[in-house]
């Protein structure tokens, strides 16, 4: 996934640090090799919206964003991030390790 930074502003960084994560937390999380990144069917209404999971500071956690140009560059504009609750993981850990077998 190529990109050239990231996209903060009000309105994204406060709905993505009130669940416990800094603004340093999500740009290293997008810098790891190991995430998933599908798109967010459920919200993709109005713009094209991505779902990225992986390993966090802590724990997995789950960062809604999308892409931005801004002077000619492509950008990561994160729309909310979270830690993943028990039953995620668990899914996502199924999920990775039946991937990787095959």
């Amino acid at each position: 996934m190529k990109f050239e930074g990231f996209n903060w502003d009000k309105g994204n960084s406060d709905k993505c640090t009130k669940h416990g994560l800094r603004r340093e937390d999500i740009e290293s999380f997008f810098l790891q090799e190991e995430i998933y990144v599908a798109p967010d069917l459920k919200h993709s209404s109005e713009e094209e919206r991505f779902l990225a999971i992986g390993k966090g500071p802590k724990k997995m956690i789950v960062v809604a964003f999308t892409f931005r140009n801004r002077r000619g560059k492509r950008t990561i504009r994160p729309i909310s991030a979270r830690f993943m609750n028990k039953k995620e993981v668990q899914r996502y850990e199924e999920t990775f390790k039946k991937n990787k077998d095959k």
